[in-house]
């Protein structure tokens, strides 16, 4: 058995019939069908919005509160000559965001600038000495985009100095409004529809407003930000992403397609594109550095330019990673695994305040716990970081138990951002603890997967992928479907030169699927033969020397029946490798018994009592039993989910030749005829007329003696005038040779399948069993 390292969360399998309407323009499959369902999407017309988004769906920004008050100040401004200032954030979807605005105020006619804080000198937001310098300059109007709705004070200070704030911005609102010019945010705007746009979909919106027509060539940079910020691709995110995209594989931006060429994207740009080579580019200036030369970028109209930043970002770009996975390692090291606690909190002076979400996610992903990584500054006796979740528990809401604790702090429930006093440290992870475990049960702690349904390998055709792409853009709540699939493997191998990586083959009535884990090849010793594998991915096509294949990226693996591994006839077997974390128990004979004692392993003898609480998920057997019984006891007590069979015999009782009862006859005979044998002169001639071993005439010898037929002494054997009639089967040693025959018969000599089944007459496991996961009714209850 092997357990999953996730959660699986089974969608329910919707009834057709429950599908309002149909058209025939669609083509819709009843598995297209059932995937739209699972996404709430229950009627024609809501099929046709979805499968075919229209620039006309979206909402008109006039719905936004205070949107027209802004627009009319931002005109007014334009008008006067007076300077405006567009004061972005460090983050992809800042970036963006302030590139949008600065196009519309740059097209109008405004005399513009932008101003991104160093997120390393000033941090995240509006700053009192930001706002002060930019009233020095002269400017009167500050737009902010992707940020602001957090600045009370500040708000304060640019009401002091005449300065007209006006805040665009999409994140969590929290206990105290800015006293602002104008706020723009869409939870803020009680007509507004939809309340889940980024921040450029406000900016957008807003740019859309005082330009007064719907400006596409804006798209492009829209997509990148609402795609790398992360939120709920649906209604008007969808709808961006869309047609974003398509703007983006055709850019005329020198910075973009500098940026895309650095990529080493060709043909359609996808929103996977987006999220894991456009998006982090764009981060990492920020992460490091100012973000202001991403801004650049974007903005610039020199193709000469664009190239030599993006070349820039790049090497930006290499380096953060380099810092994540050192910052990484020293996280790791920090964390007790076996005493985790309900939130991880880690914090080092030195580490790069930029990266920390980063390793935050990949702690989370490591440890299935939320994780808070701070950067200590002991100067100002400040920490200041990032944290990121787990779904089943909203980091934003719990922290604003805690406010007080925190000099700073604003975010999402997946992901939130930090200052604070180092002394306040501990009690921060205190105080969660105790939140996260009076709300949380051990399988919430669990990383999740989401399954639209389980598929029968005959079942799966090319159809099926490109039904499922017709609900691209994919995102948060509108995840790229998710599948099961439970087959035993034709083949399974190790990729890569280091064998990290996993590939498995499934065969079913002429049907052929991959399954591709990179990552996962340390699970190869996992597998056995003949025995279902589970395993839960994306389905697509890998094509290669025009080749086409239908494959799975696998993101689990569960096997669900107990395994035999099969290390029999092998010498000194490598058994380390394969003790898990559970208990495991070696068993041997009591001379055998090596002094070396591994961890986690509790080691049974063939001679001695089963101990009353003995546990072990893991069996390994290294030496042949001296009955079937007592081997049959120790696995039926001990129901273990995995067993190794190691054993090596070198001097087979089964291969050699067994006396039959007619060779006892014949040599009783000659014993009967000769009454008396010298065993050096005798046993030589009857090896020559017999064609038998040595051996063999030994051990008859000893069963006649046994039973006193005859005696042996002094290398003379002589026949016993008065012997009592016995059976052969009355020799203990008789007995014992056959029994040693069986033993190896049964348990070395045999089949795989038939010692498989030999060791399931032993289990009670039901092997039939599949995984049971409680199905949820759709995509929004999950995400």
């Amino acid at each position: 058995m092997l357990p999953s390292k996730s959660k699986w969360n089974f969608l329910k399998i919707h009834e057709q019939d429950n599908f309002n309407g149909t058209d025939e323009t669609l083509n819709m499959s009843p598995f297209l069908i059932n995937l739209l369902m699972q996404r709430d999407v229950m009627t024609i017309e809501e099929a046709k919005k979805f499968l075919n988004p229209v620039i006309q769906d979206l909402h008109n920004p006039v719905q936004l509160h205070s949107i027209e008050k802004a627009s009319e100040r931002i005109v007014k401004a334009i008008e006067y000559g007076e300077k405006i200032l567009v004061y972005g954030d460090y983050d992809a979807d800042g970036v963006t965001s302030t590139t949008v605005m600065i196009e519309a105020l740059r097209e109008l006619g405004a005399n513009c600038d932008f101003y991104i804080p160093n997120r390393f000198s000033e941090g995240y937001g509006p700053n009192e000495q930001a706002f002060q310098l930019a009233h020095e300059q002269g400017v009167s109007v500050i737009i902010t985009v992707d940020n602001g709705i957090a600045a009370v004070q500040e708000a304060a200070v640019a009401k002091e100095l005449g300065i007209d704030l006006i805040i665009t911005d999409h994140h969590e609102v929290q206990d105290a409004i800015p006293d602002a010019f104008s706020i723009i945010h869409p939870k803020c705007s009680e007509n507004y529809p939809f309340k889940e746009l980024a921040g450029v979909g406000v900016a957008f919106k807003l740019a859309q407003y005082i330009l007064g027509y719907f400006p596409e060539d804006l798209l492009d940079l829209v997509a990148i930000g609402t795609i790398a910020d992360m939120v709920p691709l649906l209604d008007e995110n969808r709808v961006l992403a869309f047609y974003g995209l398509q703007r983006l594989t055709t850019t005329r931006r020198p910075g973009l397609k500098a940026l895309i060429k650095s990529c080493k994207i060709e043909g359609n740009v996808t929103e996977e594109d987006v999220g894991f080579l456009i998006g982090p580019r764009l981060n990492a200036v920020g992460r490091l550095q100012d973000a202001t030369l991403a801004v650049e970028l974007l903005l610039t109209d020199d193709e000469m330019e664009a190239e030599v930043i993006a070349e820039e970002i790049e090497q930006l770009n290499q380096e953060r990673r380099n810092i994540v996975e050192k910052i990484v390692k020293e996280a790791e090291q920090s964390v007790d695994a076996n005493d985790l606690p309900g939130v991880i909190v880690v914090a080092k002076p030195g580490w790069n305040q930029g990266v920390l979400g980063i390793v935050a996610s990949r702690l989370v992903k490591k440890f299935d716990r939320p994780a808070i990584v701070l950067t200590i500054d002991e100067t100002t006796n400040i920490a200041k970081g990032s944290a990121r979740s787990i779904p089943a528990f909203d980091l934003f809401t719990n922290c604003m138990e805690i406010k007080s604790l925190f000099t700073h702090f604003g975010g999402h429930a997946q992901a939130a951002g930090m200052t604070l006093p180092i002394e306040n440290i501990s009690t921060i992870q205190k105080k969660l603890h105790t939140l996260i475990t009076s709300q949380l049960d051990s399988e919430d702690f669990k990383q999740q997967i989401t399954i639209s349904q389980t598929l029968a390998i005959a079942d799966i055709n090319a159809e099926m992928i490109e039904d499922t792409r017709k609900l691209a853009p994919f995102g948060m709540a509108n995840p790229k479907p998710v599948f099961h699939i439970r087959h035993i493997p034709s083949d399974i191998r190790q990729l890569g030169n280091m064998k990290k990586h996993l590939k498995m083959q499934f065969q079913d009535d002429g049907v052929q699927i991959e399954g591709i884990g990179f990552g996962w090849g340390n699970q190869y010793d996992d597998m056995t033969d003949k025995v279902p594998v589970s395993i839960v991915g994306e389905l697509g096509f890998n094509e290669w020397n025009g080749m086409k294949k239908i494959q799975m990226m696998i993101q689990d693996i569960n096997i669900d029946q107990w395994q035999l591994f099969d290390f029999r006839g092998k010498r000194n077997a490598t058994l380390e490798n394969y003790i898990k974390s559970s208990p495991s128990v070696m068993l041997t004979s009591a001379h055998s018994l090596k002094q070396r004692k591994l961890p986690n392993v509790t080691y049974l003898t063939y001679e001695e009592d089963m101990p009353a609480q003995i546990v072990g998920e893991s069996l390994f057997i290294l030496e042949l039993p001296p009955t079937l019984q007592k081997l049959q006891h120790i696995v039926t007590v001990l129901q273990p989910k995995r067993i190794y069979v190691c054993f090596y015999v070198e001097n087979s009782t089964f291969l050699s030749a067994f006396p039959s009862r007619n060779d006892f006859k014949w040599y009783y005979a000659v014993l009967v005829k000769e009454r008396k044998l010298q065993v050096n002169y005798h046993l030589n001639k009857i090896m020559q007329t017999k064609k038998w071993s040595k051996e063999k005439i030994v051990f008859m010898s000893k069963v006649f003696f046994e039973l006193e037929f005859v005696n042996i002494e002094n290398g003379v054997i002589e026949l016993n005038p008065n012997p009592i009639k016995k059976d052969l089967t009355e020799s203990r040693l008789y007995q014992n040779r056959v029994r040693q025959a069986e033993i190896e018969q049964i348990l070395y000599y045999s089949t795989y399948d038939e010692l498989y089944q030999w060791f399931s007459k032993c289990l009670d496991y039901d092997k039939e069993d599949t995984p049971k996961e409680e199905v949820n009714d759709g995509l929004q209850t999950i995400y």
